[in-house]
């Protein structure tokens, strides 16, 4: 018998990464699961996206555990496509228990060089993503007056960072949505949580720009980079770490045993947010021009 026995889950950018990974997670402890996701590359996004056998892949690995399993392309830009996507769920599956709101995307670039094209794509995906993905799903669960949401942010959704201020606003923002729908749901006995994970291993962060966070250097490798992974993480033994570090938290925020737990954003992280941090490069005194 598993946790989630007859229940059904909707979750965004699932066709791979942490999308897939927490698609596993639920359909092992037995629930049935609609895998959204776009298919499709956005101009913006410097790694390449999920494409249609990313998502059938994900689709035989759920099937492969017994469960049932629907492939859905929709854009979470489009609330169009998002209802349409919850109606065929409804209608092959028969509800929603569970919404993983957890399509996502990243680039990297000083604030002053972030277009408008980036900063408008960021937003939209990561934080109206979320709100659109709710949007469509929610009326369903306050009919039955049950539910569990689960809103991927990030630590970014915590601190600041460097050279990806669209990336850090967007998932604060997507903190602001979850906090904002607990206290309006909760009357209706539907929780929303979030996950802020660290730095985890996937397309989104396999790609020249993030070996050159990660490093400190535009020549850095993969394998410097999970190298490099090790000092963003307080616990012994974590780089980059893989998606399922998060999935058992995501589980965990869908299941019976977090019953009473709402409106919280939990860090899986490897305790990056209880470093105490270091400036890498500092300016010194002597090095101020003077003002004019």
């Amino acid at each position: 018998m598993g946790r989630l026995d007859g229940g059904v889950a909707f979750i965004t950018g699932g066709a791979r990464g942490q999308g897939r990974s927490h698609a596993l997670a639920l359909a092992r402890e037995g629930a049935d699961i609609a895998v959204v996701d776009i298919l499709g590359q956005i101009s913006t996004v410097p790694f390449e996206m999920a494409r249609e056998d990313d998502l059938v892949e994900t689709v035989g690995l759920i099937e492969e555990v017994g469960r049932k399993a629907v492939a859905i392309q929709a854009d979470v830009r489009s609330q169009e496509q998002l209802d349409a996507a919850v109606a065929e769920t409804l209608e092959k599956l028969g509800h929603i228990d569970y919404l993983v709101a957890n399509a996502g995307i990243w680039s990297r670039a000083p604030l002053h060089e972030v277009t408008e094209e980036m900063w408008g794509d960021m937003m939209d995906v990561n934080a109206g993503g979320v709100w659109r993905t709710l949007k469509a799903a929610v009326p369903h669960m306050m009919e039955r007056r049950d539910g569990a949401i689960v809103i991927t942010s990030s630590v970014n959704g915590l601190e600041g960072s460097l050279n990806y201020v669209h990336y850090v606003a967007s998932k604060h923002a997507a903190l602001g949505i979850m906090r904002s729908a607990a206290l309006e749901y909760a009357p209706y006995g539907i929780r929303v949580n979030a996950v802020c994970p660290g730095f985890i291993d996937t397309k989104m962060t396999d790609w020249p720009g993030a070996y050159e966070m990660t490093t400190g250097s535009p020549e850095g490798t993969r394998e410097d980079h999970l190298r490099g992974g090790h000092y963003w993480h307080a616990l012994a033994g974590r780089g980059v770490m893989p998606p399922e570090s998060v999935s058992g938290t995501v589980l965990y925020l869908v299941s019976p045993e977090s019953k009473d737990v709402t409106g919280v954003a939990i860090p899986v992280d490897g305790g990056h947010m209880i470093l105490p941090g270091v400036n890498s490069e500092p300016v010194f005194a002597d090095e101020i021009p003077p003002s004019r």
